[in-house]
């Protein structure tokens, strides 16, 4: 009886585990480094809580400041962002 209990006390948990990582987790571009910051050469990473997506990609950002500075311009930032992020 004590192993079969161990056993489904243990799937609970993994399956707990894996659907809590899936729904939590956000993967954004840059390994989640705030866009705004690598543009201006400052390497933050981010929990990625604000974001934006640009043609199907998600950029991460520090604050809703920083996301509202990279839209004004967003292609141009991108490439900055990229230039900066590939020259770690």
């Amino acid at each position: 009886m004590t192993k079969a209990y161990l056993a489904s006390a243990l799937a609970g948990a993994m399956m707990l585990v894996s659907g809590s990582a899936a729904m939590g987790a956000v993967a954004g571009e840059f390994g989640n480094y705030c866009a705004m910051g690598l543009v201006n050469g400052i390497k933050k990473i981010t929990a990625c809580s604000t974001s934006e997506k640009i043609d199907g990609k998600t950029y991460c950002f520090h604050s809703n400041a920083h996301t509202k500075k990279f839209m004004e311009d967003p292609a141009g930032n991108i490439a900055k962002a990229q230039a900066a992020f590939s020259g770690q």
